[in-house]
C-alpha cells in the first residue's frame, strides 16, 4: 500500500522560535527526503541566511543509513487506506572514546565518603621574622634529635614492657584469688561454726524438751517415752543390786525397787488421767469446731470459696453453747443466762434426753438461788455438759455431726468391718488393729497392745514414728504417685531398722535414731524396702546429690546393701499388697 511520510519538519510543526534560515533549511530538506521521486546525492549544498543581507553556503554530508528504519509508531487512514509512520533522526550517537580501563566496576560504582576537619582546635597564629620584624626567641626550646633504635630494638624494648605488665598483672591476680580464697575458707568456717551450734542447739532443745514432756506428760508419746524412761532406770538398778549385793540384802533392795518401781507407776498414771481429762475436752472441741466449718472448695483461679449451710450454723450455735456452759470460774448471773440460753436450746425438741437437761438446769439454777457453793456444784454442771454434748451428738438435733461420728447411726454398717479382739473381748472396726508383715491373723487391738507394752517392754515407738513421717513427707515431694511408703506400717518400720539395717547409718554407723532418715537408694525410682538405704540428715542430702552410684561408693559397700535389700524383699514378700510390686523374677522365686 501507499506510504505518505509526516515529516516533522513541517509548517504547523515548527515554533515560531526558530529563526527563519534554519526554516528554510528544514523545509528544503523535507522536500528531498519525503519526495517518493527524488534521488539524493551523497553531498548538498544549502545557503544559510546569517545576516539579513549575508547568505552563506553551507556543504551537509548526507549519511546513508546502514540499518532498517524501526517503526516509531504511527497512524492510517481508514478511508483511503494510507498508513502515515512517525520520522525519527539520522543523527548516530556520538561513542565514547576507549580510555583502556574498566569502568563499570565496584570500585568506580561505589562512594565513600570520608570527613576531616582541617581547622585546628583553637585559632592560632604564628609570626615569622623579616625585615623590619623582630621577633623574641627567649622562650624558644632547642630540640636535639635521640639516639636512633632499629625495629628489633623497638620490639625489645615493646617486649620487655610486656613482659613487665604481665608481672604486675599477675602479682594483682594472684592476690586477688588469694583474698578470694580467704574469703571462701573464712565463710566456709563460719558456716561450719553456725552448723555446729544450731545442731549443738538441736539437740539441746530436743533434750529439754523430752524432759519437759518426761516431767509433764500430755500426749501419748509423752507416756511412752516416760515407761521407757522408767524401764531403763529400772534395768540400771536391777544390774546395780546383781553387781554389787547378794543373798538377803540382795532380796530386800528388790523388794525396795518393786516399791518404787510401784509408786512410779501410780505417779505416772494420776498424771495419765489428768491429762486425759484435759485431752479429751481438748478433742470434744476440736470434734465440735470440726462440724461448725463451713463448706470450702477452690475455683479456677486458685482462690478458696467458703459457704455456710442452714446445718453449719446449727452446729456453730451449739459449739459457742457448749464452751459457754463447760466454763467455769464465771459470775452467777453470766452462768444463769447461759443456763437459760440452753434451756431454751434444748426445748426445742422433746425427748427423754432434753427433759433430763432441763431438770438438771432447774436444779443448779435453784441451788445458786440458795447461794450453794460453786465446789459443790462441780458434779452438776459435769452432769450437764455430758448430756448436751451427747444432745450435740444426735444427727437429728444436729445434722451435720452424722458426718464426722465414728460410730454410724445405722448399726447394719457396722457389721461390714467389725473384728474381734481376743484380748479386750470387743468388736472394733478394722482401723483399731496393727497389722504387720508377719502377721497371718488379725490380734489384738492398739488399745491392748499399748497396754502390754506398757507392762511388759515399755518401748517408745515416737523415734521409728518421726523416721516414717519423714520418710512419707519426703516421698510425697517427688509427686511420682509412690504408693509402696504408704503400705508399710509402723512395725514393718521397726523391723527394718533394728534387723536390717542395726539401727545404724550405713555410712558412719551413727546409733542417734533422731538423727537418722531413711532415702530413696537410687532416686530414679519408687522407694521399696528394696530400693531404701538408713543415713545421717547430712549423709542423706549429699546421697541424693549423687548422679551414679557406682563411681560414689565402693564395691564392697554396694554389695553389702544390696544384700540388706534381698533380706528385705524376703521379709515383705509375705505382704499380698507389697507383692505386685515386686520385680516379676522375684515374685516366681517367692512362688515357687
Amino acid at each position: 500500500s501507499p506510504v505518505t511520510y509526516l515529516s516533522p519538519f513541517c509548517t504547523p510543526c515548527l515554533s515560531p522560535a526558530v529563526p527563519k534560515t534554519l526554516q528554510c533549511f528544514l523545509h528544503l530538506l523535507d522536500a528531498f527526503l519525503f519526495c517518493p521521486d527524488y534521488c539524493m546525492p551523497d553531498v548538498i549544498t544549502v545557503r544559510v541566511q546569517t545576516d539579513p543581507d549575508t547568505f552563506q553556503d553551507v556543504a551537509v554530508k548526507i549519511e546513508r543509513p546502514t540499518f532498517r528504519k524501526p517503526f516509531l509508531g504511527g497512524f492510517k487512514n481508514r478511508i483511503t487506506g494510507v498508513e502515515f509512520h512517525n520520522a525519527g533522526s539520522q543523527t548516530i550517537p556520538k561513542k565514547r572514546p576507549e580510555k583502556g580501563t574498566t569502568l563499570f566496576c565496584r570500585e568506580t560504582q561505589t562512594v565513600f565518603q570520608k570527613n576531616k576537619r582541617q581547622q585546628t582546635a583553637n585559632p592560632t597564629s604564628t609570626q615569622m621574622t623579616k625585615v623590619g620584624l623582630y621577633v623574641s626567641s627567649v622562650t624558644d626550646k632547642l630540640i636535639t634529635p635521640g639516639k636512633y633504635f632499629t625495629a628489633e630494638e623497638y620490639h625489645k624494648r615493646r617486649l620487655e614492657a610486656v613482659i613487665v605488665l604481665q608481672k604486675y598483672f599477675r602479682r594483682w591476680h594472684a592476690r586477688n584469688l588469694v583474698q578470694k580464697l580467704k574469703e571462701e575458707k573464712r565463710l566456709r568456717l563460719a558456716w561450719e561454726a553456725q552448723e555446729e551450734l544450731k545442731k549443738k542447739k538441736e539437740k539441746e532443745d530436743k533434750v529439754r524438751r523430752e524432759r519437759e514432756r518426761r516431767l509433764n506428760p500430755k500426749t501419748k508419746e509423752d507416756f511412752e517415752l516416760l515407761y521407757h524412761a522408767l524401764e531403763s532406770w529400772r534395768q540400771e538398778e536391777i544390774e546395780r543390786i546383781n553387781a554389787t549385793l547378794t543373798g538377803a540384802e540382795r532380796k530386800a533392795a528388790l523388794c525396795g525397787l518393786l516399791e518404787e518401781e510401784a509408786q512410779l507407776i501410780a505417779s505416772i498414771g494420776r498424771h495419765k488421767l489428768n491429762a486425759d481429762e484435759e485431752n479429751q475436752h481438748k478433742a470434744v472441741l476440736y470434734f465440735l469446731s470440726k462440724c461448725a466449718q463451713p463448706k470450702r472448695w477452690k475455683a479456677y483461679d486458685g482462690k478458696t470459696t467458703e459457704m455456710d449451710t442452714p446445718y453449719t450454723l446449727r452446729a456453730r450455735e451449739l459449739l459457742e453453747i457448749y464452751r459457754s456452759v463447760s466454763m467455769n470460774d464465771i459470775p452467777q448471773d453470766e452462768r444463769v443466762d447461759v443456763l437459760l440460753t440452753l434451756r431454751r436450746t434444748v426445748e426445742e425438741h422433746a425427748c427423754e434426753l432434753t427433759k433430763e437437761i432441763v431438770e438438771l438446769i432447774d436444779r443448779e439454777v435453784d441451788l445458786m438461788s440458795r447461794e450453794v457453793k460453786e465446789c459443790n456444784l462441780e458434779g452438776l454442771r459435769k452432769r450437764i455438759c455430758t448430756l448436751f454434748l451427747q444432745y450435740i451428738k444426735t444427727p437429728k438435733f444436729n445434722p451435720e455431726v452424722a458426718k464426722i461420728l465414728k460410730v454410724p447411726p445405722d448399726p447394719l454398717k457396722l457389721y461390714k468391718n467389725v473384728n474381734f479382739c481376743h484380748s479386750c473381748e470387743n468388736y472394733l472396726p478394722s482401723t483399731e488393729f496393727p497389722v504387720p508383715a508377719n502377721s497371718h491373723t488379725i490380734g489384738r487391738c492398739h488399745l491392748c497392745c499399748k497396754l502390754d507394752n506398757e507392762a511388759r517392754q515399755r518401748e517408745s515407738f515416737l523415734k521409728y514414728r518421726l523416721i516414717l513421717e519423714n520418710l512419707r513427707k519426703s516421698e510425697a515431694d517427688y509427686q511420682d504417685d509412690t504408693k509402696i511408703v504408704f503400705l508399710v506400717q509402723l512395725q514393718d518400720l521397726q523391723y527394718m531398722i533394728e534387723n536390717i539395717w542395726g539401727c545404724q547409718s550405713a555410712l558412719s554407723a551413727c546409733s542417734d535414731l533422731y538423727d537418722l532418715v531413711m532415702v530413696r537408694w537410687d532416686k530414679q525410682q519408687e522407694w521399696s524396702p528394696w530400693n531404701t538405704v538408713l543415713l545421717t540428715k547430712d549423709e542423706a542430702d549429699a546421697h541424693l546429690k549423687l548422679c551414679n552410684l557406682q563411681e560414689a561408693y565402693e564395691a564392697a559397700f554396694i554389695h553389702r546393701i544390696k544384700q540388706k535389700h534381698i533380706r528385705a524383699k524376703k521379709y515383705f514378700a509375705q505382704i499380698p499388697a507389697i507383692t505386685s510390686f515386686l520385680p516379676r523374677s522375684n515374685k516366681q522365686t517367692n512362688a515357687r
